[in-house]
């Protein structure tokens, strides 16, 4: 898939404040600090679509992209940030839930995960909510070029094997380096996919 044009259209803080689902729609999703913006930024090819920061969770409202006038990019409030106090996180979990459960004009819901440290259970947990609500849910492994391929193995299978408990099938996974770009055409192409 080229991309052609991308720009920001609005932020939400609840779901009145969305635009209206008149175009296919992909979230992305994942714990405080996986590289959320700058995976966004990575597939669009743009430095600065996503507002990047160095500090952790910076995302806090439902930011909106429209991409080739065709189809959205949402990028969603993040979680598991601990310096959030707990009305905030709770805010912004109940927001992020109803619009995944209601938003009738999305697609798949991707779930950022960091492959370089172990499988956190917050992670495994968020999975397993988002499968219980019969989301289409699939994952993006991020930071891969943080460790090596052996550190990553590990990282996987430990992965696989927490997920084995939880569900019968594994859902599709990618691997990205927002550095190499390396499984920016793999995840473009999923996507593609499901738009045609």
């Amino acid at each position: 898939m080229l991309i052609t044009s991308a720009q920001f259209i609005t932020s939400a803080t609840n779901l009145s404040q969305c635009p209206p689902p008149l175009y296919p729609e992909f979230a992305f999703f994942g714990r405080s600090n996986v590289g959320k913006s700058s995976l966004i930024n990575m597939l669009t090819q743009r430095k600065s679509l996503a507002k990047a920061s160095n500090t952790p969770g910076k995302t806090r409202l439902l930011n909106f992209f429209l991409i080739n006038n065709q189809w959205q990019i949402v990028d969603l409030p993040w979680y598991g940030y601990a310096k959030a106090n707990d009305k905030e996180k709770t805010t912004w979990l109940d927001t992020t839930q109803k619009f995944l459960m209601t938003r009738t004009s999305l697609q798949q819901t991707f779930l950022l995960i960091d492959i370089s440290i172990p499988p956190q259970k917050i992670d495994i947990e968020m999975l397993q909510t988002l499968q219980s609500e019969q989301q289409d849910v699939a994952i993006v492994f991020t930071k891969i070029d943080k460790v090596s391929q052996k550190e990553r193995a590990k990282n996987l299978k430990l992965f696989q094997q927490q997920v084995s408990k939880i569900t019968p099938s594994s859902p599709p996974l990618f691997f990205v380096s927002t550095i190499s770009w390396k499984g920016r055409d793999e995840l473009l192409h999923h996507i593609e996919t499901l738009l045609s």
